[in-house]
């Protein structure tokens, strides 16, 4: 029985350090397992169904809302008085995204086109497509600062222009017509005597050149060679860099897509991204770190410094010519229209607009363009990216239209794009990127714990092994001692 109990001591022991050592193996070796999974699965190719399927189709409900900046008074404008704004909306479209003409090259590279659309969607909605708002006439206001330093006979030749086809300074239509396009004469007749003067040949809108539309020929790296540098773009329409802007720096291409980044991000890592809407690289800045429906997660966000002027910061001196801080020119790509980029209602912008237009309320919560994204994978959770348009406005001598507005920049519209993870994908990132690597890590401590448990057992039957060992070996040496006092004292007796 003793033999049994070593025998049974032993093994349990021989056990318990097994599992400990497979545990601290699984410490050591489980994370570089986790990280050759998350490679495998993040490098671009068709043979990795989820990850391909997902930057391909984008299976993730992206939405559109957009707000309106209704102009109160545009008559009071006219003779100089501060614009007053009221916000309408938001009218919400549903996005969808499509990758086509896609192209893997031997240099590691994959190029695409990417087809967007837009459908309304009236329950999301505060309104209707059929709402009519009134907004700065960019034909006419934009015209004018474009043809300002033109000589005076030709400025006034196109204020009878104006005139001859009804145009005013502001426009009142429904938001269809704004967003999508409406029939202009005056387009027509500038697109017949004036080639190339206007960004469109059909309908004019504000968006008419993004529904239906895509994004350019991007080509990036697929990471098959380094997947520090899947997602990040080669080139965008054939160019390494652009030629919008006045220094090298402001004119490069940086970052990745939008979509997607690489892996293994840290809190030092930011997130640049190609915009050819905003006709430059973009970048926003760690901020903290959450929880995304159990999922954690890294959230970014747009910096102060993403729109400031150069004298605030000066790498953005490129960007220029400038005016207040939180203002993007952005006339250079945009047929030379005194256009402004900013964050929705000036955040984060120059105080001093606000106080030259009435209405506005900047808010972080409402306003912030910021990512959620997986740092791990570098997979977005949430997104929500919130950009303004404005006009640069201002009396011109010889456009009667223009009356006598003050130097100003009026906001037009602002908008934000919105996306989440959700349901099926959701379910299967969740399982497979944040389930399995908490298995895995619960179980190398698991085998720990148990394996002590285990040893510190064997070790106990050991011991009770030798005590048991001992027992026998007393009670013989006890009976033969009192034998022999007994024989002793038989002896005495006799």
């Amino acid at each position: 029985m003793a033999i049994n109990k070593s025998a049974l001591g032993v093994s349990v022991v021989v056990l318990g350090v097994l599992a400990v050592v497979l545990g601290v193996v699984l410490v050591f070796v489980g994370p570089v397992v986790i990280d050759d999974q998350v490679v495998k699965n993040t490098v671009l190719d068709p043979k990795n169904e989820f990850s391909y399927t997902m930057w391909r189709d984008v299976p993730v409900p992206f939405f559109m809302a957009v707000y309106f900046f209704h102009v109160v008074n545009p008559k009071e404008i006219l003779n100089g008085e501060k614009p007053m704004v009221e916000q309408r909306g938001p009218y919400v479209y549903r996005k969808t995204i499509q990758k086509d003409n896609i192209t893997f090259h031997p240099n590691n590279t994959v190029s695409y086109r990417e087809y967007r659309s837009y459908f309304f969607e009236p329950s999301m909605s505060v309104g209707n497509e059929s709402d009519v708002v009134t907004i700065p006439n960019m034909l006419v206001l934009g015209a004018s600062i474009m043809m300002e330093n033109l000589p005076r006979g030709l400025r006034v030749l196109l204020s009878a222009t104006f005139k001859a086809f009804n145009e005013e300074a502001f426009l009142t239509k429904p938001v269809g017509e704004l967003m999508w396009g409406y029939d202009s004469k005056l387009v027509d007749f500038l697109n017949k005597y004036l080639p190339g003067m206007l960004p469109t040949s059909g309908k004019f809108g504000l968006f008419a050149e993004f529904n239906n539309s895509n994004t350019g020929l991007f080509t990036i790296f697929t990471g098959k060679d380094d997947i520090r540098k899947v997602h990040r773009v080669d080139s965008w329409n054939g160019l390494t860099t652009l030629s919008y802007w006045r220094t090298p720096q402001c004119n490069m291409i940086n970052g990745t897509a939008g979509q997607l980044w690489p892996p293994f991000m840290t809190k030092e890592s930011t997130l640049p991204f190609y915009s050819p809407d905003a006709c430059r690289s973009l970048e926003l800045l760690y901020q903290r770190q959450g929880y995304f429906k159990g999922v954690p997660l890294y959230r970014f966000n747009a910096p102060k410094t993403l729109f400031a002027n150069g004298t605030e910061y000066p790498p953005n001196e490129g960007f220029c010519p400038c005016r207040q801080s939180g203002l993007l020119n952005v006339s250079s790509c945009r047929h030379n229209s005194p256009v402004f980029i900013s964050q929705p209602h000036f955040f984060n912008a120059d105080p001093v607009l606000l106080d030259y237009v009435l209405g506005l309320h900047p808010s972080e919560e409402e306003h912030e363009t910021f990512i959620e994204i997986h740092p791990l994978t570098g997979v977005p959770l949430n997104v929500a990216v919130r950009l303004q348009l404005n006009l640069y406005l201002k009396k011109v001598d010889g456009i009667g239209e223009t009356g006598s507005i003050s130097e100003v920049v009026m906001p037009m519209i602002w908008f934000q794009e919105t996306g989440y993870i959700d349901g099926p994908v959701l379910s299967t990132f969740r399982n497979n990127l944040v389930v399995l690597p908490a298995v895995m890590e619960y179980a190398q401590y698991g085998f720990i714990g148990i394996g002590l448990v285990v040893l510190l057992i064997g070790v106990l039957l050991l011991y009770k092994a030798k005590a048991s060992d001992k027992e026998p070996v007393n009670a013989s040496h006890d009976h033969e001692t009192k034998g022999k006092y007994e024989i002793n004292k038989s002896d005495t007796q006799k």
